[in-house]
């Protein structure tokens, strides 16, 4: 009797020691095909994310910690990249402020147009859908064109400024002068309000209407309505807009770079514009990338705050509050 009794705690060590797991068993004939036809259905994908896009990355890390210029062997220079666009290089710290500047009006403005018009097209009125159809026809317009008839558009004497006159305003010299190059990239940036504002209209549809017949009932006003009913219910939509509008008007260049090119002065210059200069214009591929991880660190702190604040006005429906 001892002796069982004395064999056990060996024997469950033993077990322990081995893992204490039970067998595996083998996979299938069908498992296994199943499988294989998994990998090989994703294998396009994962070799593009490698090769096009970790890969990248991966070495972008490296090439920022050197000094390169894509035609003689990089040159280990640990933390100097960042360092000089941290301390010595004024030109990143007036881009970084441009494009705060940029994001931080840009992005409010276009959130508030796009409620403001999916609130419009959601009223039963006749031919919403004509309307709904003009209002998102903006975004189909490739960027490139969009920023071409723009700068015809913001010429000194181009049809903005003569709007302007009409009304006895004289019309600034919206991309050249340095004070108002900026605010030709926001009234730019709020023509492709038409994206948001489907995405909008789509949540301010599926918003049950025995929600607003209660709110009638309590006698509720059209702007009680909205602020009690609408917009609670389009919350995550508009969180969803933020965070897409934050991480691209960080990194905006087409309409820069079409436009002003930057300039004047600088004035427009903004972080993915100047990452570019620094690697195609001037070929100095290891600061460009200590740029970019900069910009990389400052859209991943931003998103994160964004996430963060969600909580306190983002509504979500299986939420028990």
């Amino acid at each position: 009797m001892s002796n069982h009794v004395g064999e056990a705690p060996g024997a469950a060590r033993t077990a322990r020691r081995s893992g204490g797991a039970r067998p595996r068993t083998k996979m299938s004939r069908r498992s296994r095909k199943e499988a294989l036809y998994f990998w090989l259905f994703i294998s396009p994908w994962l070799i593009g994310f490698v090769g096009f896009l970790l890969g990248p990355m991966i070495a972008s890390v490296y090439i920022s910690l050197t000094e390169w210029d894509s035609f003689t062997p990089p040159e280990w220079v640990g933390l100097q990249n960042y360092t000089e666009a941290l301390t010595e290089d004024p030109v990143f710290w007036k881009a970084l402020w441009n494009t705060f500047y940029y994001a931080a009006v840009s992005v409010p403005l276009g959130l508030v147009i796009g409620v403001w018009l999916a609130n419009l097209l959601n009223k039963r009125v006749r031919g919403r859908k004509l309307f709904r159809t003009f209002i998102y026809l903006p975004t189909l317009v490739p960027l490139v064109a969009t920023a071409m008839v723009f700068k015809m558009v913001l010429a000194p004497s181009g049809p903005l400024n003569d709007l302007l006159g009409w009304f006895g305003i004289d019309g600034p010299n919206w991309l050249i002068d340095e004070s108002w190059v900026k605010p030709a990239l926001i009234v730019l940036s709020a023509w492709g309000a038409g994206g948001a504002t489907v995405l909008l209209l789509s949540a301010m549809n599926g918003i049950p209407r025995e929600l607003y017949e209660a709110a009638e009932i309590d006698g509720a006003s059209p702007w009680r309505q909205f602020w009690s009913v609408t917009f609670p219910q389009i919350t995550p939509v508009i969180f969803f807009n933020l965070i897409m509008g934050l991480i691209g008007a960080f990194q905006i260049f087409s309409q820069v770079y079409i436009l002003t090119a930057g300039g004047p002065n600088n004035a427009s210059k903004t972080m993915v514009p100047l990452l570019f200069d620094e690697a195609f214009k001037f070929y100095h591929f290891g600061y460009a990338s200590a740029v970019a991880w900069l910009l990389f660190i400052v859209i991943m702190a931003f998103t994160l705050i964004a996430f963060r604040t969600s909580r306190k006005w983002v509504f979500y429906e299986t939420e028990v509050r």
